[in-house]
């Protein structure tokens, strides 16, 4: 959702770790793994805690859709890494300079190609598409019609049409659902402001302007709208506006057959004195829940909660939303990145990685309401690997923002934070044949998917090794998470367990090299001795002891840590 409020905040992180940026130093390249996304549905409980790994084997599967169960029990959505796109600004498929749904299937295999045996897509198995509905607006955030899609972007069979071929490759995909208000030209609001109308109770109204978000409408009363007047907020308190969205939920779950809605702004979905986290809220996600999931079972909601995590949390835990993304996480990778610090990254991912049910919570670095990760931290490109790196290491279900895999580059106001894709260093990016709705960035010649696709350092050759683990690797998606200390502030460790699988990530935020590092942790579930089998960066690499609690102390996996490098190895259990 677009608004002003958190501005002050990002201009604040900006300010602070723009204020610690540095000339880089390439790190090693990094290793090629085989990418292999897996399929899919919730679990009625948490999954129990799992005992000691041995040597692992890995083998790549084909994407599947309808499995019973993800993996070792999870949901479907931990097996998969989403990808954020902003329709308008993908691929232009017409040469109209508008990105649409026929250009975005048409881009497919870049996300994912089906085959898993290759490894020039990203590996993307699930999409979180940004509003598709009619609007008056470029972003849609302001709904016209909830039944069909914007015509700038094609038709709903365009849009059943990208489903089908998505699911072909096994990628999921969720619509950006908005229910906290409509646009002022949807024909509800449109009538609404008779007051005889008999949609005029869908809104909520006022005699007289109340302060703030009141607005005068063209009967001459007042209109509650949180965000701005072109929003005015849809009244829940009326049952007959939660049928309605109901419905609008049924058709686009049954009917159009998304696998789940990124829900947008739904802390102010309904004010009872105050404008944001209420009871009425709460009790009717309950109630939604149980609507979406007796229609599939397997959809997923992920919700908007732009909060602390303790907020977050309160819409999860299994009778609200599956997934709320997790704001202070992302400040913590992007500033940590930043400023080469890993003490706040510490601290939050522990605290979270234990708040939250195992895994279900959604991670990212930024989105389309922030100014893009390269811009934060300074065009620089390992400094772009490492924030990669915490994102794709930790626990949760992680979303990317489309072009943070190239470092887009993007500051406010929004709509150049939504730029459009850098796909060549031809005319436009590769964008569009014609104008561009938006002009791409100035360096979209030198920053583009086909130079860095050729490139075995780039920052896109980075991230997909990186998904290509996680894809891989099942601890990396559904593993039990533990922060080592590492005696270095410069230093980044986390270790992922599963019942069969251990993984250790370790990364030096720095521009120096790193000696004087050690990795200690108080328990865990390994137990013996382990060799340290690379996963991504050259060895080689120390066995690690652990004591019967599972605890070690002065472990260094590596000497020397280079320079922004990154090192994940797969513990092995020794005879």
């Amino acid at each position: 959702m677009q608004v002003n409020r958190h501005l002050l905040s990002a201009a604040i992180l900006m300010i602070l770790v723009l204020s610690a940026c540095v000339s880089p130093t390439p790190p090693p390249s990094p290793a090629t793994p085989t990418k292999s996304p897996i399929a899919t549905t919730a679990p009625t409980a948490s999954p129990e805690p799992t005992p000691a790994p041995t040597s692992i084997p890995v083998t790549p599967v084909a994407p599947v859709i309808g499995l019973p169960t993800g993996t070792d029990g999870y949901p479907w959505w931990n097996d998969t890494v989403f990808y954020e796109i902003f329709v308008r600004s993908f691929y232009d498929s017409d040469g109209d300079g508008i990105g649409d749904l026929n250009g975005l299937t048409a881009k497919l295999d870049y996300l994912n190609d089906g085959d898993p045996s290759t490894t020039t897509d990203l590996g993307a198995t699930g999409l979180w598409l940004m509003p598709i509905h009619p609007s008056p607006s470029y972003h849609g955030y302001d709904v016209a019609d909830y039944y069909t899609v914007n015509p700038d972007y094609g038709t709903l069979d365009d849009f059943k049409r990208l489903l089908e071929e998505a699911h072909k490759r096994g990628i999921r995909v969720l619509i950006d659902w908005v229910p906290n208000h409509t646009s002022s030209q949807h024909p509800w609001f449109q009538s609404a402001q008779d007051p005889q109308s008999p949609y005029h109770d869908w809104y909520v109204w006022s005699p007289e302007s109340k302060g703030s978000g009141w607005h005068r409408g063209a009967s001459g009363e007042y209109y509650y709208g949180y965000f701005w007047e072109g929003m005015p907020d849809l009244n829940y308190t009326n049952p007959a506006v939660s049928e309605q969205m109901y419905d609008v939920a049924r058709f686009w779950l049954e009917e159009a057959g998304v696998d789940g809605f990124r829900i947008d702004a739904i802390k102010y979905l309904i004010e009872n004195g105050y404008t944001e986290h209420t009871d009425a809220t709460h009790a009717w996600l309950k109630e939604f829940r149980n609507f979406c999931k007796g229609l599939n079972p397997e959809a997923v909601l992920v919700g908007e909660i732009w909060d602390s995590s303790g907020l977050v949390y309160d819409y999860t835990g299994g009778d609200e939303l599956d997934l709320g993304f997790d704001f202070d996480l992302a400040n913590a990778f992007v500033f940590g990145a930043g400023v080469r610090n890993t003490n706040q990254i510490n601290t939050i991912l522990s605290r979270d990685a234990s708040l939250f049910l195992p895994g279900q919570f959604a991670t990212f670095l930024t989105n389309h309401d922030q100014n893009r990760v390269m811009s934060v931290i300074g065009d620089d490109v390992e400094k772009a690997k490492n924030a990669a790196t915490l994102l794709l290491t930790a626990p949760g279900v992680p979303f990317l923002y489309y072009g943070e895999e190239i470092g887009l580059l993007g500051t406010k106001p929004d709509e150049d934070i939504r730029t459009p894709m850098q796909w060549t260093a031809d005319t436009n990016g590769g964008f569009t044949t014609g104008r561009p709705w938006r002009a791409l960035n100035a360096d979209y010649a030198a920053k583009n998917v086909a130079i860095q696709t050729g490139d075995p350092d780039s920052l896109l050759s980075h991230y997909r090794a990186l998904i290509a683990l996680r894809n891989n690797h099942a601890a990396l998606r559904v593993g039990e998470t533990f922060v080592p200390e590492t005696g270095n502030l410069r230093v980044a460790a986390i270790l992922r367990v599963t019942k069969n699988e251990a993984v250790l990530a370790v990364v030096n935020l720095g521009k120096d090299p790193v000696s004087d590092y050690s990795l200690a942790l108080a328990e865990s579930p390994l137990r013996g001795g382990y060799q340290s089998a690379p996963l991504l960066g050259a060895g080689p690499f120390a066995p690690l002891t652990t004591d019967a609690s599972g605890a070690f102390v002065g472990y260094q996996p590596l000497l020397i840590l280079p320079p922004y490098s990154t090192f994940i190895l797969q513990l092995q259990l020794m005879p």
